[in-house]
């Protein structure tokens, strides 16, 4: 059953004293430590060798191939510094996590190409993952108003998310349109031909 009550939930930004929860959360039941989160951060060198590993991993017999590859070019960012995002606790456990940060931390995820001469006007919110036991409580909202809250409070202007229809059969990671309409974000365009590019002022 779903929790009801967020009021308790501590949501904060992921720092290098936070990689031990945050490993054990994307590696948990159920986790998506099938991408670490590097879907929309591989830079082009990193997408290469990714594709070394995972043919180096298939050749060997290795399971989950290329994945601890992924792993550590995350954990590499985060110890280094580089903001992700957002995880949310229930007491000492790791329950939810929002990647946000700045656009170019990310590779092209679509959208007005704007704000070139300040590059941490624009952040992004590129996905989501809510343990299995706390969904349908509402946590995305939350999230989302959280990682508002994070960009405003380090200079974004923008807030920029690639959310997808609430039937969409793919990218629902990404979030869904109507949760954003209602916190207060505005279509501006799409990107490929289910991701609609949405926007919030800060």
């Amino acid at each position: 059953m779903a929790v009801q009550n967020l009021s308790t939930l501590l949501i904060r930004a992921v720092t290098p004293d936070d990689w031990p929860a945050f490993e054990a959360f994307f590696e948990g039941r159920g986790g998506p430590k099938h991408c670490w989160c590097m879907v929309w951060r591989k830079s082009k060198d990193e997408a290469r060798q990714l594709r070394s590993k995972i043919d180096a991993d298939k050749a060997a017999g290795r399971p989950t191939p290329g994945r601890a590859f992924l792993k550590s070019a995350m954990r590499e960012r985060i110890m280094g510094g580089v903001r992700v995002g957002l995880l949310a606790y229930d007491g000492d456990t790791p329950i939810a996590w929002c990647s946000v940060a700045p656009r170019p931390t990310y590779r092209g995820l679509g959208g007005p190409e704007d704000f070139a001469d300040e590059p941490g006007a624009v952040w992004s919110i590129a996905c989501f993952f809510v343990a299995a036991k706390w969904r349908g409580a509402g946590l995305t909202r939350r999230l989302i108003d959280a990682a508002a809250e994070h960009a405003r409070d380090r200079g974004a202007k923008v807030l920029e998310a690639y959310p997808v229809a609430a039937d969409s059969p793919s990218y629902r990671f990404m979030g869904r349109v109507p949760v954003f309409a209602e916190a207060g974000f505005s279509a501006v365009g799409a990107a490929g031909k289910r991701r609609n590019v949405m926007r919030k002022a800060l």
